[in-house]
């Protein structure tokens, strides 16, 4: 009698992991986990979808399949000229990383005071990128070093602050309770013709208690006598902004993002959107999810927050509603927050194998992800085999 049982099919891995921040970028993270998922089952199919969440490691994420890069000359946080990365998609899109821009990582650019940075150079791009015709724009808000409303960016395209005397008054936060007055008048007119994705993991608003300042200025170098008076800053620009705008935004979703870059973009007629969702409509990850059989996912450190719209909970809910299992790898778990990110993932790894430096752990990372990639495929494949 003939056995006409078929061997079952190699098994669908797709790994869409963020980068390690200040270490690896997504694509690094997900090709050394790819590398150890062949190194352990080597006909495995696997898909590689590197993922971010709008802050540092979007532009590559987004760039992943493909696409134009571009190096433009763009103001940093403290107003010098510096090369910038930024990258045209395939569909046209123009990617702006704000955090390759104006970012906190920046040592030039944070080597001023916080009250005396910008978002001028966000602005550069954008204008850079609509003089070559880019009218899609997505814009990602995490990583800044900036809490200046996004008035630099404003400036840039063409907007102008007065104070009471008619001085035109910088686009600084040490300078915004001084504007009493705004000319719209010089705004780039193609800002009207394009649309503009905000992208961002936090949904706070531009003022408050939960605000730009009172919560991600301290980060920044706000000091915690700063935070009112930054603040009431912002909220007087705002409102006299939105009486020369006709809108209204301060109050909004979002508009607290990168210092109040995300409420700029607003009442440019932008739509705020979680970096995550955004990232994984384009990089396609359902149709790399449809017919596989685990995802893995993961970030630099993971804890509670990772919870709040990160890049690895938006992808474990995807996989979740297509019906693959999810594993989350990362550098770092925070022991406390297992319970919570438990509901989510199946199976929370680190990468750490002991004791030892970051430094180390930075160093090795390339193969402390292969390794742990490799053993979580070696019990994931005994697992399975022990089902058939």
């Amino acid at each position: 009698m003939t056995n006409t049982r078929t061997s079952p099919r190699p098994p669908v891995v797709v790994i869409a992991p963020d980068s390690f921040k200040g270490s690896l970028t997504a694509e690094e993270v997900a090709a050394a986990i790819g590398a150890g998922i062949q190194a352990a089952i080597p006909d495995a199919q696997v898909r590689l979808r590197p993922i971010a969440d709008g802050g540092e490691g979007t532009l590559d994420a987004l760039m992943h399949a493909g696409g134009e890069r571009l190096a433009l000359s763009c103001r940093n946080a403290a107003g010098q000229l510096a090369e910038a990365p930024v990258g045209i998609l395939k569909d046209g899109s123009a990617v702006i990383e704000s955090a390759s821009i104006v970012g906190l990582t920046d040592a030039a650019g944070t080597a001023v005071a916080v009250e005396q940075r910008s978002t001028l150079g966000v602005g550069d791009a954008m204008r850079q990128l609509l003089d070559r015709g880019a009218r899609h724009f997505l814009v990602g808000l995490g990583g800044s070093s900036t809490n200046d409303g996004g008035a630099g960016l404003l400036a840039a395209l063409g907007v102008k602050f007065f104070d009471d005397a008619g001085a035109e008054v910088a686009p600084r936060p040490a300078e915004l309770h001084r504007v009493a007055r705004v000319d719209a008048a010089g705004l780039d007119a193609r800002i009207g013709q394009a649309r503009i994705v905000a992208m961002s993991d936090v949904d706070n608003p531009l003022c408050g208690e939960i605000g730009a300042t009172a919560v991600f200025g301290p980060q920044k170098g706000v000091t915690p006598q700063q935070v009112p008076l930054l603040d009431r800053s912002l909220a007087h620009f705002a409102a006299v902004l939105e009486k020369e705008m006709g809108l209204a935004a301060a109050g909004r979703p979002g508009a607290g993002a990168a210092g109040g870059l995300g409420y700029a973009l607003l009442m440019l007629g932008g739509e705020f959107r979680s970096g995550a969702e955004t990232v994984a409509d384009h990089i396609g990850l359902d149709d790399a999810l449809a017919g596989a059989d685990w995802l893995i996912t993961g970030e630099g450190r993971s804890d509670a927050q990772t919870l709040h719209g990160k890049a690895p909970f938006i992808a474990s809910q995807r996989a979740r509603r297509a019906g693959v299992p999810t594993t989350l790898l990362s550098g770092g778990i925070d022991r406390t927050s297992l319970d919570e990110l438990q509901g989510s993932f199946s199976g929370c790894f680190s990468i750490v194998f002991g004791p030892g430096s970051l430094q180390d752990a930075i160093a090795g990372a390339p193969e402390l992800l292969r390794a742990s990639a490799e053993q979580m495929a070696r019990l994931w494949q005994s697992a399975v085999g022990a089902r058939r």
